[in-house]
């Protein structure tokens, strides 16, 4: 099989072919992301693209788009054309697990003004459930944040700060994150639910219905899987 890097440049520059001129791109966050801001980016200095701003989605997105030549805006009410995004797992439907990265809250808000939601991946994402390999990243206020990871342990999963007690990672906002891991069998929708009620969470990394597009690099090919569609 293709080295990881490999698959990930390959899905990446596949979703970067779906950018039109003349349009506003959420620019995601993570491994796979950076190669959708490359092929960006060189498409508008060869032009094939061009009148092209991004939205970035975290400081490090930022850096490298600036760094790729793509002109960037601020997200503005009407929202963007398309966005592109990695993720950590991908389930049959196009639900998805993001935040291993840390910037799920500010993706998640790019990606629901998004006309087009789009995810990225290497084959190794791509799970029959959400939950098999990776955690549930919460975003929480760091105010409470025990008592916060006391309900959502009262849910059925099991939290755990990020980077520990001593040196726990921040998000750009400022915030801690718990990592939950799940049982075998959670229902996602009715967690997701469930954990926006709690004080102290401010977001998670379950992108519920948000999808409409992925593409998948597995050994050999880049595979093309629509929401409620066939793969191609």
């Amino acid at each position: 099989m293709d080295d990881i890097e490999t698959l990930k440049r390959r899905a990446g520059e596949a979703a970067a072919g779906l950018v039109r001129s003349g349009t506003v791109v959420g620019l995601g966050t993570g491994s796979t992301a950076r190669y959708v801001i490359a092929a960006i980016g060189r498409a508008l200095a060869d032009g094939t693209l061009t009148d092209v701003s991004g939205v970035p989605t975290s400081a490090a997105c930022e850096r490298m788009a600036r760094e790729a030549g793509i002109p960037l805006v601020e997200l503005g009410a009407a929202g963007v054309d398309i966005a592109i995004d990695g993720a950590d797992e991908i389930d049959p439907a196009l639900e998805a697990i993001k935040g291993l990265g840390g910037a799920m809250t500010r993706e998640k808000i790019v990606a629901a003004a998004a006309r087009r939601f789009v995810l990225v991946a290497d084959a190794t994402k791509r799970v029959e459930r959400l939950g098999e390999r990776a955690p549930v990243p919460v975003e929480v206020l760091r105010f409470g944040w025990r008592r916060t990871a006391a309900a959502l342990a009262s849910l059925g999963c099991t939290p755990r700060l990020r980077g520990g007690e001593a040196a726990p990672a921040l998000t750009d906002n400022g915030h801690p994150v718990l990592d939950c891991a799940v049982p075998a069998g959670f229902d996602a929708a009715a967690f997701a639910a469930a954990v926006d009620t709690l004080p102290g969470v401010v977001g998670t990394g379950l992108f519920l219905g948000l999808a409409r597009t992925a593409f998948i690099a597995g050994d050999g090919d880049v595979v093309r899987l629509e929401r409620g569609g066939a793969a191609s």
